[in-house]
């Protein structure tokens, strides 16, 4: 099952701008779909597409790597002969599938690009990782793109609510109520979209199997299990603290305060001894890292905070099945309580994490606020999130409050408009109820989120 991925418009946008003289690297987490919307972008926009899978690629493809880009006629007369794929100049694609596997491909693409015959997208994970670097010219003829889980608006389209989700837009953009009705549905389908998250993969198996939860969980158990298998791969140097980290995700975000604690990894741990761990979790794109900002007037990356961070899973339908047992989602009242709102452990996790990844995607760096009290013995200010308008000239950002109850108290975020009231734009509350204004506070429900 194909799905509609926004992405596509990008792939085309690289295509027209740069004209072959430069490579396109899409990065993304395992299973997230980068081969297939890369051969189906191949499909639809060249005359022919070769794609190499260097998970599985031949001894003579690499062979052709390590012997012939100094003769190029040569390599792509062995390359379009043994993948049974012609090339034609200025009219075809050659895709490096996960080209994390063997870097020297990845070191050809400066010489490949200047020779001009040929367009070129390479596609992996772990693109960061020393290992899968060190041996290596990285490419100056590269440009960059990350690729997420599938988007609210992508999964809407594919459960066919695109009617609907057109509808929320005009909503935000016009912050006007939504009717009740709809915002209900809406609200299902946010629902939905975080038991079976954004894996491609997870989502076919929901929807070819009677919109089955079922069905989505063992797919996303596969996935995590694929992930796993890649830790256990890693150097010795952080392989174990890697594996830990990721183990006790979803036990620091059921915390309240969501941070992880170090001494819990290891005693008298701290961020320094941690920070491969985070790198290597972050770079797989398996994590979105979260930073404290100490000073919120003076640019949020400017003042990030290290030493203090939450850790969020890249996909909320994984953390989902990587914090239930098997036994415990095969209970169909755990997603009846889900899909209702009502479910008796930490929802709020699920919520925080599913705003975590929609901002994320929506190519916001993550920061949060804390302010210590000393007198109090802890923090005495939390704010969930903080957007910034990336403005150098006129700095202006946003406090996110994550609300998932009806009832709820948010005394931090005021403190927080008080206090630094002249850096803020608007705020906003992110909870089940409709969209409303107070002031500078503006109340949007949970799925609006993708809008911001």
């Amino acid at each position: 099952m194909i799905f509609r991925r926004s992405i596509m418009e990008k792939l085309h946008a690289w295509k027209q701008e740069c004209q072959g003289r430069k490579a396109l690297l899409l990065e993304g987490a395992r299973r997230i779909g980068k081969s297939t919307i890369v051969q189906e972008f191949g499909k639809q926009s060249y005359k022919s597409c070769l794609v190499i899978d260097f998970n599985d690629a031949s001894k003579n493809v690499l062979s052709f790597f390590a012997n012939h880009l100094n003769e190029l006629d040569t390599f792509f007369l062995l390359l379009s002969t043994e993948c049974n794929t012609p090339l034609y100049p200025r009219e075809s694609l050659i895709v490096f599938d996960e080209v994390q596997k063997y870097p020297l491909a990845r070191q050809a693409i400066k010489r490949l690009v200047a020779d001009g015959r040929f367009d070129y997208i390479e596609t992996g994970s772990l693109i960061s990782i020393h290992e899968n670097v060190k041996d290596i010219t990285i490419p100056s003829e590269e440009r960059h793109l990350k690729m997420y889980p599938m988007s609210f608006e992508e999964f809407c389209h594919a459960l066919d609510a695109e009617s609907l989700f057109s509808y929320l837009r005009r909503c935000f953009d016009e912050s006007s109520f939504v009717e009740e009705g709809l915002h209900y549905k809406a609200m299902l389908l946010f629902r939905q979209y975080m038991l079976t998250g954004g894996m491609p993969r997870s989502v076919a198996a929901y929807l070819e199997n009677g919109r089955s939860f079922k069905a989505a969980d063992a797919e996303k158990r596969d996935i995590l299990a694929l992930y796993r298998s890649d830790i256990m791969k890693i150097g010795r140097r952080y392989r174990s603290k890697v594996l830990a980290v990721f183990d006790q995700l979803p036990g620091f975000l059921s915390r309240h305060e969501k941070k992880v604690v170090f001494k819990e990894l290891q005693p008298n741990g701290n961020y320094n001894a941690y920070e491969d761990t985070f790198f290597w979790l972050s770079d797989a794109m398996i994590s979105n890292e979260c930073f404290r900002c100490d000073d919120p007037q003076m640019g949020l990356s400017l003042h990030e905070n290290r030493t203090s961070l939450k850790c969020y899973f890249g996909d909320t339908g994984l953390l989902i099945s990587h914090t239930f047992s098997d036994a415990e989602l095969e209970q169909e009242q755990l997603y009846k309580e889900i899909l209702s709102g009502k479910i008796a452990v930490n929802q709020g996790m699920f919520y925080e994490n599913m705003i975590a990844q929609m901002l994320v995607a929506n190519g916001h760096k993550l920061f949060f606020y804390s302010n210590y009290n000393p007198q109090k013995h802890r923090s005495d200010m939390e704010v969930d999130f903080l957007i910034s308008n990336y403005s150098k000239l006129r700095h202006r950002i946003s406090p996110v409050e994550v609300k998932s109850g009806r009832n709820y108290s948010i005394l931090s975020l005021e403190r927080f408009l008080q206090q630094f009231k002249d850096q803020c734009d608007i705020a906003y509350v992110l909870h089940p109820k409709n969209l409303r204004q107070d002031g500078k506070i503006l109340y949007l429900p949970a799925y609006m989120a993708c809008f911001l």
